[in-house]
């Protein structure tokens, strides 16, 4: 049983960046059929942060606060450089009172995508100091969140503060604390002994989130029409720079390594928090953004690993940071 679970779990990893986006689609076809589903939402969600901090221990927290320039420069990178870019162009395209500008802005300050472990990982990149870093980025969200919110939007937008760091510590910090707390009780072996039935079915509650989500816009979606041609290559930009963002700012640390973590981490963003949080907190047009993200960030996730390898042996690399 557990070989079938291991080698499905395989599976789904190597073909995720395929099937998000399928997900995605069959919510729109199909959104009769699973718009209903939105109540699940939060508990599929939880059960997600539960899983990927399950792997992660508080002696690899403590290793990534002996980094704390590394972890300044990740937060800058990713929830004050990524949101004004992400503000700026989208209110430059569609106006600063446009519900689109708020659901860039949520792309760009939601915590770290869990599936950028797995992309450091196949680069060599520093991988307990990634799933670390998204473990205390992911608990610091219920302030992140609403502040940055509050700092660029004021009062031109209605934000219930109170009920969404009420939802972010239930969804999000307590499913983190809960899943660390497992991992140390278990000295480290609950992951390895669960993962054969965690592994696949976080991935495929991963990808239930997506559809029921894409299901739960999908009538506001119709409605887009010339703004789609807009959005659309927006949310292509947007993601791309993020990448850039991180790629840039970690050139300075000439560390190979890191450039590569910092890279993915900056890029790579946790898109079912940011379609959680649109439907609930903003007007579904909000949530388009964040959810035609989706169509991008894995394949531009292969697309970097593939531009990192030439990157970093080549020339301008070397003269960039001085490493041979």
């Amino acid at each position: 049983m557990n070989q079938i679970g291991n080698r499905l779990n395989t599976f789904i990893e190597t073909y995720l960046f395929l099937l998000t986006p399928v997900s995605l689609i069959l919510g729109f076809l199909l959104s009769e059929q699973f718009k209903s589903g939105v109540g699940a939402i939060p508990l599929l969600f939880a059960y997600l942060t539960f899983v990927m901090a399950s792997g992660c221990s508080i002696k690899q927290i403590r290793e990534a606060l002996r980094m704390p320039g590394t972890i300044l420069l990740t937060f800058v990178m990713t929830h004050i450089a990524a949101p004004l870019v992400a503000y700026a162009l989208s209110a430059a395209v569609f106006g600063a009172d446009s519900p689109y500008v708020v659901g860039f802005v949520l792309f760009a300050i939601i915590p770290l995508g869990v599936s950028s472990v797995l992309w450091v990982s196949l680069s060599r990149g520093h991988v307990p100091f990634t799933l670390a870093m998204i473990v205390i980025d992911t608990a610091l969200s219920p302030l992140v969140i609403p502040g940055a919110l509050e700092f660029l939007f004021g009062a031109s937008i209605e934000l219930d503060h109170a009920g969404m760091l009420l939802d972010l510590v239930m969804i999000v910090v307590a499913p983190t604390l809960l899943g660390i707390l497992v991992n140390e009780l278990s000295r480290y072996r609950f992951k390895a002994w669960s993962a054969p039935f965690c592994g696949p079915t976080s991935k495929l509650a991963l990808c239930v989130v997506i559809l029921i989500n894409a299901a739960a816009i999908t009538p506001h979606v119709v409605e887009l029409k010339g703004d789609l041609l807009a959005v659309l290559p927006l949310v292509v930009i947007l993601v791309a720079l993020c990448y850039g963002i991180g790629l840039a700012g970690s050139l300075w640390l000439r560390k190979p390594e890191m450039l590569v973590t910092l890279t993915y981490v900056s890029g790579m963003r946790n898109i079912s928090l940011g379609l959680v949080l649109a439907l609930a907190y903003f007007s579904p047009l909000t949530a388009v953004p964040v959810v035609l993200s989706i169509l991008f960030q894995q394949p531009f996730a292969t697309i970097n690993s593939l531009f990192m390898k030439k990157f970093m042996a080549s020339r301008l690399y070397n003269k960039l940071t001085g490493v041979s």
